[in-house]
């Protein structure tokens, strides 16, 4: 028996409720911590570029009035 033919004799409830539960009690833990590595991963991406684009501002800045 394939595993189409066991999710099909299952009732709806338990291919749409139970499993996912399942799946998110077991690997909750793990998708926490990929999303937290991407958002922080991100907030330092975003971070990063605030940084340059005001220091390329202040060295503008004082380069242009001193000249």
């Amino acid at each position: 028996m394939d595993v189409k033919g066991i999710f099909a004799a299952l009732p709806w409830w338990v291919k749409w409720v139970a499993i996912p539960l399942i799946a998110i009690f077991v690997f909750g833990g793990l998708i926490a911590n990929i999303v937290g590595f991407i958002l922080g991963l991100l907030f330092k991406l975003l971070l990063f570029a605030a940084l340059v684009g005001g220091l390329v501002y202040v060295v503008r800045k004082f380069t242009s009035s001193g000249t």
